[in-house]
């Protein structure tokens, strides 16, 4: 089994949306979490909410990819 350096679905791309209990269709918000870096924004909008993702993403795309530990041992060979 080869494992892959770059997962289908990355944990850092991990998140929780939170939707407030009075939230409505009119008035959409809650609160995006993410579960790796533990970074919360609250948003007011769908279109902030797509932001939040956005933004995050772009950002995390910056950042150098954590290897398996497995991969480490095979390109040493």
């Amino acid at each position: 089994m080869t494992l892959r350096a770059d997962p289908k679905y990355p944990s850092r791309r991990t998140y929780v949306v939170k939707v407030r209990s009075d939230a409505t269709l009119e008035a959409f918000c809650g609160r995006l979490e993410n579960l790796v870096t533990c970074q919360q924004n609250d948003f007011t909008s769908v279109g902030e909410l797509f932001d939040l993702i956005t933004s995050d993403i772009a950002g995390s795309a910056a950042e150098p990819p954590n290897k398996p530990s497995g991969l480490q041992a095979q390109e040493d060979t």
